[in-house]
């Protein structure tokens, strides 16, 4: 009997390996293909002869197609099966990248801006609703910074694997081939044989899932928090340097260098926020901590002129701070979304990161224009106090269970 549980227990814990590294694979598609068109500007602006504003707008087009799209499709994923979303929106990504490489013009980007903008939309719902019910609740939070940080190397690499497509095959084929990477991984994923998540598959142990309110004011509130956290995160990426060598007289490679610091800090900051959400039920107090430190660092920086390898260091540190949070940010999300919803709460928050995206390069853009780049990164300080407030505010009371309990699976 105890050889038939251990067995079944290493069945299950290899086919939870697998949907993890299945989703997070998915998710480095969706942040290599966010790249993808920004990598390629200066072949299109020569191929199109239009400008970068003709070219940001395909972004803005991007992001507000995204953003749009976030809730409805989290909808989807919880009634019609978070699987078929996922694979759809590998597919539709990949299928406009190749579209526009075969049928290059300025209306095709457009309209591969669109499409691009529709498919990123299904990953964090479909992502997280599928992760939520097939995790091991001990390792969840680990699970979903595995998953985090697929996004991060997904859009880490893409500058290189861009570069190098279009200097061996030209720039129709780079699009093409990156194109034909969301197809390929949907193929894989349907091989793999991930499971679904959907509210019409989930019940509750015991009784059905009574029927609840998704716009709940929590969620509202982490909406409002997930764009705090993006606007103090995309002003220190976008205009750092910017603003480092305009305000601080720091040179161009003593600039990128810190903000390269940040970046990777942020990543492996991912890594170590699992560890810590799946310790720890009092993800908003982890998250607030993680911000209020990060607020300090940023607000010396800001006020502080100072050496180059102290600056590094202090945004080496502000960017770990940042990615530990991560995990407990999507723990709150979680914890605060009904029974059977998780796919249309992700969705919903996640629209806070599009407008985000959408505000944050015209408000730190304009900061640069006023001459003021101190300001950028106390900006971001204040968004990072404003996020620590509420940090603390949608915390829900954590819900109990046993240890090493795993959340309700789907039932076939």
């Amino acid at each position: 009997m105890a050889e038939i549980l251990a067995g079944s227990q290493r069945t299950k814990t290899d086919e939870q390996l697998r949907t993890l590294v299945a989703i997070s694979t998915a998710h480095w598609v969706s942040h290599f293909h966010i790249f993808v068109l920004p990598m390629l500007f200066p072949f299109l602006k020569q191929q199109l002869g239009v400008g970068y504003i003709e070219l940001g707008l395909a972004l803005t087009v991007f992001a507000v197609t995204s953003g749009l799209t976030q809730a409805p499709i989290g909808y989807l994923a919880d009634h019609i099966g978070a699987r078929k979303i996922l694979l759809m929106g590998l597919t539709l990504g990949g299928c406009s990248l190749i579209i526009l490489g075969l049928h290059l013009s300025y209306p095709s980007l457009i309209k591969c801006a669109v499409l691009l903008g529709l498919a990123n939309s299904v990953y964090h719902p479909a992502d997280y609703a599928i992760l939520s019910a097939h995790m091991n609740e001990a390792r969840m939070g680990r699970a979903f910074s595995i998953h985090t940080f697929a996004g991060f190397v997904g859009g880490a690499v893409a500058p290189a694997i861009v570069a190098t497509l279009v200097a061996t095959i030209g720039g129709h084929g780079a699009l093409m081939v990156s194109g034909a990477v969301g197809p390929l991984v949907a193929l894989v994923l349907l091989l793999v044989g991930i499971p679904d998540a959907s509210a019409a598959d989930r019940k509750l142990v015991g009784s059905d899932a009574p029927p609840q309110t998704v716009l709940t004011p929590a969620l509202i509130m982490l909406t409002i928090f997930f764009m705090l956290l993006s606007l103090s995160s995309a002003g220190i990426g976008n205009f750092g340097v910017v603003a480092l060598m305009n305000g601080y007289g720091a040179t161009f490679s003593a600039a990128n260098l810190a903000l390269t610091a940040y970046l990777g800090a942020s990543a492996i900051g991912v890594l170590a926020g699992g560890f810590l959400a799946d310790h720890t039920n009092r993800h908003g107090q982890v998250a607030a901590a993680c911000f209020a430190v990060n607020a300090a660092i940023v607000l010396t920086i800001a006020i502080v002129t100072l050496p180059s390898l102290v600056l590094t260091a202090a945004m080496a540190s502000a960017g770990f701070l940042g990615g530990v949070i991560a995990p407990s940010r999507d723990m709150l999300v979680r914890n605060a979304a009904p029974a059977g919803a998780a796919g249309r709460a992700f969705g919903i928050v996640s629209t806070g990161f599009n407008l985000g995206g959408i505000v944050s390069p015209l408000l730190f853009g304009w900061i640069m224009d006023q001459n003021a780049p101190h300001w950028v990164f106390g900006a971001s300080v204040v968004f990072m106090v404003i996020t620590v407030l509420l940090a603390l505010a949608t915390e829900r009371s954590p819900r109990e269970k046993p240890a090493g309990a795993e959340a309700p699976l789907i039932h076939p």
